[in-house]
């Protein structure tokens, strides 16, 4: 074995182990140029023609499998319950004061704390059309009469 055996072996460790601290698939694809241009290697091939073997296989790799990670591992935005009421009729439960922080309104069977967007004082039984969430609180502001 002469010594780039073991600069190849020694890379394809080297990969396999920092893929295995991350977890993040980082230099799998290192690895397999790593292995690739070992082979080539072991068929005694230049020096130059390893390196670019270990170059192509790594990026061919890279270019095959990187889709597929980012289409596995992409985070999906799942609207919740509250995401869906956004937009919808709200009818106030309890009067909405913004300086005293106080009013609820009920949309879809829930009961929600609210507070009026322009600031005014909102009366129970007035029907809101939700404009925004700012944390637990529906922003709201009294429905136009058609």
């Amino acid at each position: 074995m002469n010594t780039l055996t073991y600069i190849w072996i020694g890379l394809l460790v080297a990969f396999l182990v920092v893929e295995a601290c991350t977890v993040q698939l980082v230099s799998i694809w290192f690895a397999v140029g790593s292995l690739c241009a070992l082979v080539a290697n072991l068929f005694e091939t230049t020096p130059a023609l390893q390196l670019t073997i270990f170059l192509v296989a790594s990026m061919v790799c890279l270019l095959i499998t990187r889709p597929l990670v980012k289409k596995f591992t992409a985070s999906k935005i799942i609207k919740t319950n509250a995401d869906r009421c956004i937009g919808e009729t709200a009818v106030v439960t309890e009067e909405i004061n913004n300086l005293s922080a106080k009013g609820q309104v009920k949309v879809n069977g829930n009961v929600w704390s609210a507070r009026a967007e322009d600031g005014n004082v909102i009366p129970e039984g007035v029907e809101v059309l939700i404009k925004r969430m700012e944390g637990v609180k529906l922003i709201v502001q009294v429905k136009e009469k058609a």
